[in-house]
């Protein structure tokens, strides 16, 4: 994985935030929330926090004396997050690096992670991390996207706009957010990582769009996506988008779209 693959910046927190989420992230946020909520939590990590979907489904859910930090790599991710939360005292914004956590050794009772396992560089180093931060018992909630071939936006998409460049196609989406999705591979790095217990779902959601073109948007403009587009010729940025929602609504249909989406939820525990 290179640095551009985990690099969520300039308008991409915004088209990020306002396409990408509720296409394919608040689902499974609320799931993910949910799950989280049920133990009643005290203290509460959240890695890989991105614009805050998460933290406004989980936040509601918390007890009232709970102290929940809410983290990111990407600043700019996080202060798109933090506007979009209301005040809460309970609550703390954190930049920080999932790899590398500036907390001590078992202080929180639960860490959650969405859509953000796939882009750890060292699976198991970012477990062990993860797992060096958790109390004992505690519980680290996370989920990852199930291959391409299931997920139907992402898959049109990438074949889209590998036409625009056959020479050397973009492959962010099937390298990166759809490249970890084998369960046993999942449940064998983190039991090396010290977690005993694993449990591991497989959800299925329907993704849906106003139209094909905000789904194309939010892939080629709103993910890392766009980075690789950009790389190989930035003026055809606008291109690469319009193949896509050209293809988009090709396959699922003119008007409002909706595709199937499909994840893993995995509940490991310390």
């Amino acid at each position: 994985m290179g640095e551009k693959d985990a690099t969520f910046a300039g308008s991409i927190p915004d088209i990020y935030d306002s396409y990408l989420v509720p296409l394919l992230f608040e689902a499974y946020a609320s799931d993910l929330a949910r799950r989280a909520a049920a133990a009643e939590p005290l203290r509460v990590l959240e890695t890989a926090a991105g614009t805050g979907v998460v933290a406004r489904a989980l936040a509601p859910l918390l007890r009232s004396d709970a102290h929940y930090v809410v983290s990111d790599l990407n600043q700019p991710m996080l202060d798109r997050a933090a506007s979009r939360q209301g005040p809460d005292r309970r609550i703390a914004w954190w930049q920080a690096d999932a790899m590398n956590l500036p907390c001590e050794d078992e202080s929180f009772d639960a860490v959650v992670c969405q859509f953000g396992a796939m882009f750890f560089p060292d699976k198991v180093a970012g477990y062990r991390e993860t797992r060096r931060v958790l109390k004992r018992g505690g519980r680290f909630l996370f989920n990852v996207w199930d291959r391409i071939e299931e997920n139907e936006f992402a898959e049109v998409v990438t074949e889209s706009v590998a036409k625009v460049f056959p020479s050397n196609p973009p492959r962010f989406l099937a390298r990166i957010p759809h490249g970890y999705h084998d369960r046993e591979q999942i449940e064998r790095e983190l039991r090396e990582a010290g977690f005993p217990r694993v449990e591991i779902v497989t959800l299925e959601e329907t993704s849906k769009a106003p139209n094909a073109r905000h789904a194309a948007i939010a892939y080629c403009q709103g993910t890392p996506l766009r980075a690789e587009i950009e790389a190989r010729d930035a003026a055809r940025l606008e291109e690469a988008t319009e193949r896509a929602a050209e293809a988009i609504a090709q396959a699922l249909g003119k008007g409002p779209v909706s595709g199937k989406i499909q994840a893993h939820v995995v509940v490991a525990r310390a």
